[in-house]
């Protein structure tokens, strides 16, 4: 339940989920062993582990970047064993919003049309994705730099900008993975605060990727994540944006 006592809708769910490469040869590897998680409606959830933990296995199966070699996922009651790539692909634009550590901007061309992309994949109608794109882009603080290109940005507003585009087909989930990696402190701090915002005013569902337990402690809930199995799941402290 939430704060108000209502029931929270499950948005995805992960039964027994193992994950194998090399499956078949003699250097056969399972880096995930069983993993079981619920993520619901509106959460703040981080994944917390060391290098080689497993968490960015996880994290490509989460975002439908890859399949688990068994067990079940349903995102949103879509069972991701009974969808075809077309339909993986699908889900990915609209349910699903990446922020990359490495930003992941497109060169040359400037922030806005970055943050229209996914929306000119969505089909959307030139002059909405436009209107949308400079709405999120003061969203996130970055109105007075939509025509400027990434390499005039710095590192926080890059990030910024990657935030704005994640959010561009209104997506159920927002998914980081460590989206502070390579930011400094202060720059970093801004990016977490708004990750806080998107989910208390936005209302969206953030999964935090982080090998950072100080940046998991201001989540809503922790699950730690090592040697492929999740080892420990407890709430984190509310973080208040001053």
């Amino acid at each position: 339940m939430n704060q108000t006592g209502e029931m929270q809708k499950k948005i995805l769910q992960l039964q027994d989920i193992h994950k194998a490469f090399y499956i078949g040869k003699p250097n056969e590897l399972e880096i995930l062993h069983g993993i079981s998680m619920d993520v619901f409606d509106g959460q703040f959830v981080s994944v917390v582990g060391a290098s080689g933990s497993g968490k960015t296995t996880l994290m490509n199966l989460i975002g439908l970047l890859d399949r688990p070699t068994s067990g079940k996922y349903l995102i949103e009651d879509i069972d991701v064993e009974d969808a075809t790539d077309d339909e993986l692909s699908y889900i990915r634009n609209q349910k699903i919003g990446f922020v990359f550590q490495t930003y992941n901007l497109v060169a040359k061309t400037n922030a806005l049309k970055n943050v229209e992309l996914p929306m000119l994949y969505a089909g959307m109608p030139a002059g909405e994705r436009r209107e949308r794109a400079e709405y999120l882009l003061e969203l996130v603080g970055m109105s007075d730099r939509m025509k400027h290109m990434p390499e005039e940005l710095s590192g926080g507003q890059k990030q910024r900008v990657a935030i704005a585009r994640s959010l561009a087909n209104d997506p159920t989930i927002v998914l980081a993975d460590e989206p502070t990696g390579a930011l400094d402190s202060k720059t970093g701090r801004v990016v977490m605060d708004l990750f806080h915002k998107l989910n208390k005013e936005q209302g969206k569902t953030v999964i935090l990727i982080t090998h950072s337990t100080e940046l998991a402690e201001e989540t809503e809930r922790i699950v730690t994540i090592s040697d492929g199995l999740i080892t420990g799941e407890r709430g984190g402290s509310n973080h208040v944006i001053s």
